[in-house]
């Protein structure tokens, strides 16, 4: 029997092929943002615990759009998962995992996407539950080649991979059986943020979805 935290997991997963990976400074950019990127078809939105204001505008994005598929990332421990489930965090994405981190995703109430970059932390998600994993860092971590030899004895399990992927390569990872959706930062380019150049965002989320549908 599959546990309802799984079937979310999946149906993450399943929103899209496409996962901005958000490092937002300023609370005011929040829903500017949001509204961009669902204007170019993506709803599923990850914001990086990597800034002070990020619980603030993940709580801003829950309340005011929900028809965002808001989700935090960059969460390390059972604090940080209570945390973000209480902001209105859909779910949860980790860089790594331990074994506190994976019993807290398995007690909470939102999806908890673990990260691995090797065999033996993939084996211990399985072992707790987990089939839908952060490849993370992507490229670093043998990238495409890596993705396709996991492929081999652990067909069960479906990737998310991160980490220096963008415009020139996440077809690739796309194509791959095993990978259901990519994450990136290219969609939301720093520098378009901070000249509020919202058009932009809209642009690439549109050109990404385009191109995995060409």
């Amino acid at each position: 029997m599959i546990n309802n935290w799984q079937n979310t997991s999946a149906d993450i997963f399943d929103q899209g092929p496409v996962v901005p990976v958000l490092v937002i400074e300023n609370v005011e950019d929040a829903l500017p943002i949001a509204e961009a990127l669902l204007k170019g078809g993506i709803n599923v939105l990850e914001v990086t615990l990597r800034t002070a204001s990020a619980m603030q505008i993940i709580e801003r994005i829950a309340k005011e759009m929900p028809e965002a598929y808001i989700g935090a990332g960059t969460v390390t421990n059972r604090q940080q998962l209570k945390a973000v489930t209480e902001a209105g965090a859909k779910f949860a994405i980790s860089p790594g995992l331990t074994a506190d981190l994976l019993a807290a995703g398995k007690e909470g109430s939102i999806p908890l996407i673990p990260g691995v970059s090797n065999i033996s932390d993939l084996m211990k998600a399985n072992d707790a539950g987990y089939d839908h994993l952060k490849f993370f860092p992507a490229e670093a971590a043998g990238g495409v080649k890596a993705l396709k030899s996991i492929g081999g004895p652990f067909p069960n399990t479906i990737f998310c991979p991160t980490g220096g992927i963008g415009p020139g390569n996440y077809l690739d990872y796309l194509a791959l059986p095993n990978v259901k959706c990519v994450g990136g930062s290219w969609v939301a380019p720093s520098d378009a943020i901070e000249d509020k150049q919202w058009h932009i965002l809209t642009e690439l989320a549109a050109k990404a979805i385009a191109d995995t549908k060409s």
